[in-house]
C-alpha cells in the first residue's frame, strides 16, 4: 500500500474527518459530493417534470422513472470496460478533471433542455450523465488506495459512502423542491446544475496527482471482450471475485427497497409524497451512519469481520419491517405530521433506518478489502467490473421485484422475501470465502468475550510474506492474531488442536496447517513443512507458535527449532521473510487456557466477562538473524512491555 507524498508530516493515520482537512483527500470527496448531488438533482427535477408539469404522449408518467433509470444505467454496461483502462492508464486527477469538463458541458446542454422543456434533449443528457457517471466510477475507488494507508482505508471508504448518499438525499431534495417552483422551476433546475458542475470542476483542480499504475497498458475499445477480460481479471483472486458479488448484492437489495419507497409510502403506509421522501431520508441516514461507524468498528483497519454482522441486521430489518408493516390499518393519505403522529409508523422507520446502517457496516469493508488486495496495476478495472456487476444487479432487481408484484405479492411480502433472500446469499458467500466468517468470529472474541488491544501494529506489514512468532498460552491464540491483522494469516498448529469441537472446525476453515511430531506422524510433519513454504512462496503471512504447543503453567517454554527449517526451506528458494516476535498477554487464566489440571474451557466465566487481554508486536527481524534463544528473549521481552 502506497501513500501519496502529500500526507503532512506528523499527520500519519488520521481519523475520518480529519482527513477532510487534508489535500489529499478534501478537494477529491468535494468532488464526488458534487456529482453525486447534480447526478440527483437532474433525475428527479426531470422525473417530477415529466410526470407532474408537462404530457408526453410517448413517454406517460407511468414509464418516466423506469426509463430514466434504465438510461442512466446503460453507460455503466457498455463505458465500464472501457473506463476502467483509462482510470489504470492515466493520471487520476487529469481524469477526474476531464470529466468534470466534460459534466458542465453536459449540464449546459441539459439546462437548455429544462428552458425549453425539450424532453429527447433531457433523455440524451440523462444518458451522458450516466456516461460521466460510469468514467468517474473506477477513478473514485482506485484512488483511494493510492493516498490512504490500510488504517485510513475503512475510513476513507465510510467518507465517500456517507458522503455519496447525503448527495443522493439533498440533491433528490433540492430537485424535487426546486422544478416545485410556478413556472420558473425548471429555469433554476438548469442554472443549479450548471452552478453544481462548474463548483466541481473548480475542486477537482485541487486535486493531488498521481502516477498511472498502468501507463504501458493498450487500450482495448471493444467494451464486450474487455468486459469479460476484467472479469477474468477479478475471478485470478478468488476472495476479491466474491466480495464483488457481494457487493453487487447488496446494490439488488438496496434497489428492491429504494424502489419500492412510493408504492410502500401511498399503498402501504398510506402517506403522501411527503412521507416518501422521509423514507428516503431515514435510509440515506442510516447508511451513513453505518458507513461512519465502520472505522470505530474496525480499530481503524480493513475489519471485514463486520461484514456478516452487516448481512445479518440486513436480513433481521427486512424481515421485522414486514411484520411492522403488513397489518397496519386502511386509512385516508396522510401528510409527514399525522404520520408521525402514530406510533406504528415509527417501528417502520427505525427497521428502515437499522436495515439501512447495516447496510452500511456490510459495504464498506468489502470495497476496502477489494481495494486492499487488488493489483495496483488493474485495480480500476476490477472496480469497473465490479460496476458492470452493479448495474446487472440492479437490473435484475427491477425485473423480480416487477415479476413478485405481478404475481400478487404485497410491498411488505417484497421486502420479507429480499431479507430471507439476504440471509441464504449471505451464508452462500460467507461458505465460498470463510474468511469473512473467521473475521467476524474473531471480532465478536476480541470486542465481547475479550477486551482485546494490540500495541505496536504497525509492524505487521501490510504486503509480503512474513512469519508471526508467537507465544501460545490458550486454545483461541490463532483467532486473537486473526483479529489483530487486517491480512489473512496462514497457521501452524498442532494437529491435536484440531479435535477440539467448534474450534478444530473453524481453524479447518481457515486452512490451518496441521504438524505432528516427525516420530508421530512423518508424512503429516513433511508436508506442514512444503504448505509452510508454500504460504511464504505465495506472498502471505504465516504463524507459528514456537513452543510447539501450548503452555501448561503460563510460562513461556523453550522455543523449538521448526522455525529454523522454515527459514531455511524459503531462503533456499530466495524468500527473504522477515520474523515478527509476538506476545499475547493476560491471556492466562482465562477460560481457554489450560490452569486446572492441565484442563481448559471447564469454568465459562472463570475470569467474567470483557477481560483484558493484549497482543505486543515486535519490530520485524531478518531471517538471517533469528536463532530459537534470542527470539525467545525477545517474545520474552515484548511479555513485559
Amino acid at each position: 500500500m502506497t501513500q501519496h507524498s502529500t500526507l503532512p508530516a506528523g499527520h500519519e493515520d488520521p481519523n475520518q474527518f480529519a482527513l477532510l482537512g487534508q489535500r489529499r483527500f478534501a478537494p477529491f470527496f468535494w468532488t464526488q459530493f458534487s456529482g453525486a448531488a447534480n447526478d440527483n438533482l437532474f433525475k428527479f427535477a426531470f422525473t417530477v417534470m415529466v410526470t407532474y408539469q408537462i404530457q408526453v404522449a410517448w413517454l406517460p408518467p407511468a414509464l418516466a422513472g423506469l426509463v430514466i433509470g434504465a438510461l442512466f444505467i446503460l453507460p455503466f454496461l457498455l463505458f465500464s470496460a472501457t473506463s476502467g483502462q483509462l482510470a489504470d492508464k492515466y493520471d487520476k486527477r487529469r481524469l477526474i478533471v476531464f470529466v468534470k469538463r466534460l459534466e458542465m458541458a453536459i449540464m449546459a446542454i441539459a439546462a437548455w433542455g429544462f428552458f425549453s422543456q425539450n424532453v429527447p434533449v433531457l433523455l440524451a443528457c440523462t444518458f451522458l450523465m450516466g456516461l460521466h457517471s460510469t468514467l468517474f466510477g473506477p477513478v473514485k475507488f482506485a484512488y483511494m488506495p493510492q493516498v490512504l494507508t490500510e488504517r485510513e482505508l475503512t475510513g476513507g471508504n465510510g467518507m465517500v459512502e456517507m458522503g455519496t448518499f447525503v448527495a443522493i438525499l439533498l440533491g433528490n431534495v433540492a430537485g424535487g423542491l426546486i422544478i416545485a417552483v410556478p413556472e420558473i422551476g425548471a429555469h433554476h433546475v438548469g442554472f443549479a446544475c450548471v452552478g453544481l458542475a462548474i463548483a466541481g470542476r473548480v475542486v477537482s483542480g485541487y486535486i493531488p496527482s498521481l502516477p498511472p499504475t498502468d501507463p504501458g497498458l493498450t487500450i482495448n475499445w471493444n467494451p464486450f471482450t474487455e468486459t469479460w477480460r476484467n472479469l477474468k481479471l477479478a475471478h485470478e483472486n478468488i476472495v476479491v471475485f466474491r466480495s464483488l458479488l457481494g457487493i453487487s448484492w447488496m446494490w439488488f437489495f438496496g434497489a428492491v427497497f429504494l424502489s419500492q419507497f412510493p408504492s410502500f409510502a401511498k399503498e402501504v403506509l398510506h402517506g403522501n409524497e411527503q412521507v416518501a421522501s422521509l423514507l428516503l431520508v431515514v435510509f440515506s441516514v442510516g447508511i451513513g451512519i453505518g458507513s461512519l461507524l465502520c472505522e470505530v468498528l474496525s480499530r481503524r483497519h480493513v475489519e471485514i469481520g463486520l461484514v456478516p454482522l452487516g448481512a445479518i441486521g440486513m436480513s433481521v430489518f427486512a424481515v421485522d419491517l414486514y411484520f411492522a408493516s403488513r397489518a397496519l390499518p386502511p386509512s385516508e393519505i396522510m401528510g409527514i405530521g399525522a404520520f408521525l403522529a402514530e406510533g406504528a409508523h415509527w417501528r417502520v422507520m427505525l427497521d428502515l433506518g437499522l436495515l439501512a446502517l447495516f447496510a452500511g457496516l456490510y459495504s464498506v469493508p468489502m470495497y476496502a478489502l477489494i481495494q486492499m488486495r487488488a493489483q495496483p496495476t488493474h485495480r480500476a478495472r476490477i472496480i469497473a467490473a465490479n460496476n458492470i456487476l452493479n448495474a446487472l444487479f440492479m437490473i435484475a432487481s427491477s425485473l423480480i421485484a416487477g415479476a413478485l408484484l405481478g404475481a400478487g405479492f404485497s410491498v411488505p411480502q417484497i421486502f420479507l422475501f429480499t431479507g430471507l433472500a439476504n440471509a441464504v446469499v449471505a451464508a452462500y458467500i460467507f461458505l465460498l470465502v470463510p474468511e469473512y466468517l473467521l473475521r467476524f468470529v474473531a471480532w465478536v472474541l476480541s470486542r465481547f468475550v475479550y477486551r482485546f488491544k494490540v500495541q505496536g501494529d504497525e509492524y505487521l506489514p501490510a504486503q509480503g510474506a512474513a512469519i508471526l512468532a508467537c507465544n501460545h498460552v490458550s486454545f483461541v491464540d490463532a483467532v486473537l492474531l486473526m483479529a489483530a491483522s487486517p491480512r489473512p494469516i496462514y497457521f501452524v498448529m498442532d494437529h491435536r488442536i484440531f479435535r477440539v469441537p467448534v474450534l478444530g472446525w473453524l481453524f479447518r476453515l481457515a486452512k490451518a496447517i496441521p504438524i505432528a511430531p516427525y516420530k508421530e506422524d512423518a508424512a503429516t510433519y513433511e508436508a506442514a513443512f512444503e504448505r509452510a513454504t508454500q504460504v511464504l512462496r505465495e506472498g502471505d503471512l504465516l504463524a507459528i507458535f514456537p513452543e510447539g504447543g501450548i503452555t501448561q503453567d503460563g510460562q513461556l517454554q523453550e522455543f523449538k527449532g521448526g522455525i529454523m527449517k522454515i527459514l531455511d526451506r524459503a531462503r533456499d528458494e530466495g524468500i527473504e521473510a522477515p520474523v515478527i516476535p509476538m506476545a499475547l498477554t493476560n491471556l492466562w487464566g482465562s477460560f481457554f487456557s489450560r490452569v486446572e489440571r492441565g484442563t481448559a474451557m471447564v469454568r465459562p466465566f472463570r475470569r467474567g466477562m470483557f477481560s483484558r487481554v493484549g497482543l505486543n508486536v515486535g519490530a520485524p527481524v531478518a531471517p538471517r538473524e533469528v536463532q530459537p534463544e534470542r527470539l525467545r528473549a525477545q517474545v520474552a521481552q515484548l511479555l513485559q512491555a
